[in-house]
């Protein structure tokens, strides 16, 4: 029976093509996203091997103040050269090196950042006693050593075009300032080796840039020979502040690889995805392969029975075939997906990521799960073909019936499949009306609606095609009216075909519903909420230093400016997160609704609260409260207005005098600004210029602010625009194979057909419209049903996004149903040809 199974795998290479090529994009998927996080993965962990090869242990300071931790007490900035002192008095310390860490952004010539402002990172030269500092070999030049000098890491020197001599523009948190280059070097630290910039300052500078002086953010201990680190470490841990931690070489290295790594999980579980919407929908498409097959072959696998073989026997032929094609496509999928692998690395190489050079790791979990996932997903798809070949019964080799489904199976199969359709449906609306919580019983309800809904498309293709047959046959003739019988004729098979497009835009709608109805709620609080014509901060979502704030203050055509400066004041033991913002200012560039009180008295000292958080609190205009400033400071604020909640301010305003009071370093994420006239390119151009050209400092119009707001969003619908091209390659397939199918069993049909006067073109065009028919049919489904999931979800969190209501983008859901019809004509070009070229006579004698 295996030899048997093997040959018809063989004789039907076609359909063997279609269903190895839907199992092999799955695996390709899957094994290449694991051949490529364990290849990346392993050269960052060698490499953070390397960088802290000769570090015994590391320490690293945390300023509290600066991690946004309500109430933080005073802390010291780092560790400071008095405790580096008595570490290098410690038994098996060989040296002690102190870094200061911080941002630091390089323009190129023409004025731009270079990077993304997230891995622009400035740092300190640590000379030894050498005058060389081990962590980073210059190629040109040397190290800084003194105010005005710096030295640049060598892909940040090239891209700039700069050479050791040449003045630099360095933007830090505060004004731009230009340095001399004195020096370009190579380094192994994992973050400039991941894409970053690294820039070099005379450690006294650093320090005055980042911390105070005397103080450093992080210390290198090397140890002396034959020294025990777990023992340094132990001796190190009580001389290091509360704010400062300390870690031996081995575990830094291991957590920095882990980080970068982790970086890179939101592109592996995008391909993940790719897989298990590729894998899901090629589950239709290899069971219609083996429901033809088995159909195909049903005298056959009669006469098998009538000399002999068992139902087991039978059964196991077909699944036996299910392995065989299973491996196949897992080979291939496999080799596919290592070349994926491969091609990502290199396309991170050219999108300016450095990665390491290492040996492509091939683990065995990642072979595994290969062929695992390409073997299993075949027989669970062709399970229930086998089964239905097991009950051909052995008269059926005396003529060419094929096995039809019984009433009884077909009355089963509609009462399970309407059962779990209105269990799924009520699921939906149960946690539509749970609100928040009940997202996870939408989940679970949308699964078994979609099975359900999967289990009926053949009961509800007769109904629903023969709404469109009617146009069919008036638009297209004769051909239309067959097009549109033919389609319903196997139910079955078209509901599998349609099954696949379904799936993929169940997911799409879905999501592109919800995208779009939070875009337009965001974009309309965006402009209800913004007067500002421009919004200031700083790239990779530093702070502003305060020298930005006052620059703004003083620029030509500015009528208002505010910043949004963070702040926290303890009332009765709770924190309470505040905006500091310029009073009278404020109202001009962000629209406040008052709803009792002035907020005039800002400027008098006082504070004014959300409506929300008044409530809560029991607070109302006029109560004094008594407050503990961040310094620890105590004094009294008396309210003098509440609003209306506004998701650009915190619940409680107070004046920029007041909050800078009360702190050592102000901390201004942004700063939203007025100009007379509006906005317009020369009142932007005078804002770039009032910063000194920074190149870390980002100017936002409206627009602008409106796209970053909306731009994750945007960045989603991509990805899952690309799920819907990944089922529709899948789909196309389907719809082949049942065409090819179709026209396999209506030879003698279409040979007859053919002979009282129905020309090739008009056979081609039959073939076409059913196609198309079957492929809008699933789209339909998919769309109504990607709807309903997304009214669903909105509802779970339209009370935490202010202005939320459902839209359906019209456009888009056409754009979707065009590219099903495209799918269609597509996927019809082979069949159709194929059924016009039929020889007349050849058919009509074809039994």
């Amino acid at each position: 029976m295996f030899r048997t199974a093997l040959r018809t795998v063989l004789a039907h290479k076609a359909r063997l093509l279609m269903t190895v090529l839907a199992v092999m994009l799955g695996v390709a998927f899957v094994s290449g996203t694991l051949v490529f996080t364990d290849t990346l993965g392993n050269a960052f962990q060698n490499q953070s091997a390397k960088s802290y090869k000769d570090v015994a242990i590391g320490v690293t300071s945390y300023d509290h103040r600066d991690s946004g931790e309500a109430g933080a007490e005073k802390s010291p900035p780092g560790v400071s050269q008095e405790t580096i002192g008595k570490i290098e008095g410690l038994d098996g310390v060989a040296s002690v090196t102190g870094r200061v860490n911080g941002f630091a952004g390089v323009a190129d010539p023409a004025g731009k950042l270079i990077g993304n402002g997230w891995v622009n990172t400035g740092s300190n030269f640590a000379p030894g006693k050498d005058g060389k500092d081990a962590s980073y070999a210059f190629t040109q030049g040397s190290g800084p050593a003194k105010d005005g000098e710096i030295a640049l890491d060598k892909a940040t020197a090239t891209k700039g075009k700069y050479t050791v001599g040449e003045p630099v523009r360095v933007a830090t948190n505060g004004p731009v300032k230009e340095y001399t280059l004195t020096g370009v070097f190579t380094t192994d630290d994992g973050q400039v080796n991941a894409g970053g910039s690294l820039v070099l300052f005379d450690t006294a500078v650093a320090q005055k840039l980042y911390l105070e002086p005397g103080f450093y953010s992080d210390l290198t201990i090397t140890a002396a020979a034959g020294a025990s680190e777990s023992r340094i470490l132990d001796q190190v841990k009580p001389l290091l502040p509360e704010n400062a931690e300390a870690q031996t070489g081995e575990r830094l290295a291991s957590d920095q690889a882990a980080q970068i790594k982790k970086s890179l999980e939101s592109l592996n579980q995008m391909l993940l995805a790719f897989a298990a919407i590729a894998l899901f929908v090629g589950v239709f498409l290899i069971s219609n392969t083996f429901t033809m097959l088995v159909a195909q072959r049903t005298r056959e696998l009669a006469l098998l029975r009538a000399v002999g073989a068992s139902r087991r026997q039978v059964k196991r032929s077909v699944l036996a075939e299910a392995v065989v094609v299973g491996a196949i496509a897992s080979t291939i999928g496999f080799v596919l997906g290592i070349g994926l692998a491969v091609a990502l690395r290199s396309l991170m190489g050219l999108t300016g990521a450095k990665v390491p050079a290492g040996a492509l790791v091939i683990s065995p979990t990642a072979v595994g799960a290969a062929f695992g996932v390409g073997v299993l997903i075949t027989l669970l798809a062709a399970w229930l073909p086998a089964r239905r070949a097991a009950k051909i019964p052995p008269v059926a080799a005396m003529n060419s019936v094929h096995g039809v489904a019984t009433t009884k199976s077909l009355v089963v199969r509609n009462s399970i499949g309407g059962a779990l359709a209105l269990l799924g449906s009520a699921g939906i609306v149960a946690g539509a009306a749970a609100g928040s919580d009940g997202r996870m019983l939408i989940g679970a309800g949308a699964f078994l609606a979609m099975v359900g809904i999967i289990v009926l498309i053949p009961l509800l293709s007769r109904p629903v095609i023969a709404l469109v047959r009617p146009l069919l046959h008036r638009v297209f003739g004769v051909s239309g009216k067959l097009a549109g019988l033919n389609a319903v004729r196997n139910p079955r098979r078209t509901g599998a075909t349609a099954s696949a497009l379904a799936i993929g835009l169940t997911l799409v709608t879905g999501l592109t519903v919800l995208g779009v109805t939070i875009g337009q709620a965001i974009d309309k609080s965006t402009t209800d909420n913004i007067k500002a014509d421009y919004m200031v901060r700083m790239e990779g979502a530093g702070d502003l230093d305060q020298s930005a704030l006052t620059a703004l203050e003083k620029a030509p055509g500015v009528s208002a400016v505010s910043p949004q400066q963070s702040a926290t004041l303890e009332v009765k033991g709770d924190f309470h997160y505040a905006s500091a913002v310029t009073p009278g200012d404020i109202e001009k560039v962000i629209n406040i609704a008052s709803v009792s009180g002035s907020l005039d008295t800002l400027a008098q000292g006082g504070i004014a609260v959300a409506e929300d958080t008044a409530k809560s609190n029991g607070w109302k205009v006029g109560d004094t409260l008594s407050v503990t400033y961040s310094d620890k400071k105590k004094g009294e604020l008396k309210v003098g207005a509440t609003y209306k909640p506004n998701e650009f301010l915190s619940p409680v305003l107070i004046s920029t005098e007041l909050a800078t009071a009360h702190e050592a370093r102000p901390y201004i994420p942004e700063v939203w600004v007025k100009m007379d006239g509006g906005a317009s390119d020369a009142h932007e151009q005078a804002l770039v210029d009032s910063l000194g050209k920074n190149p870390a400092i980002t100017v936002m119009d409206q627009q602008d602010i409106r796209n970053e707001f909306g731009g994750m969003i945007n960045t989603m619908l991509n990805i899952m625009y690309g799920l819907l091209a990944m089922a529709l390659i899948i789909a196309i397939l389907g719809v082949v194979n049942t065409l090819a199918m179709s026209v396999f069993e209506r030879q003698q049909e279409i040979g007859m057909l053919r002979a009282i006067g129905l020309d090739r073109a008009k056979v081609k065009r039959m073939i076409r419209l059913e196609a198309v028919v079957i492929s809008l049919f699933g789209a339909v489904i998919g769309v109504g049903l990607g709807s309903f999931l997304a009214w669903a979800i909105g509802q779970t969190f339209k009370d935490e996004i202010p202005g939320y209501a459902l839209v359906i983008p019209w456009d888009r859901i056409g754009l979707f149903l065009v590219l099903a019809g495209l799918v269609g004509v597509l996927a019809a070009l082979w069949p159709a040809r194929s059924a016009a070229k039929l020889n007349m006579l050849t058919a009509i004698k074809t039994e």
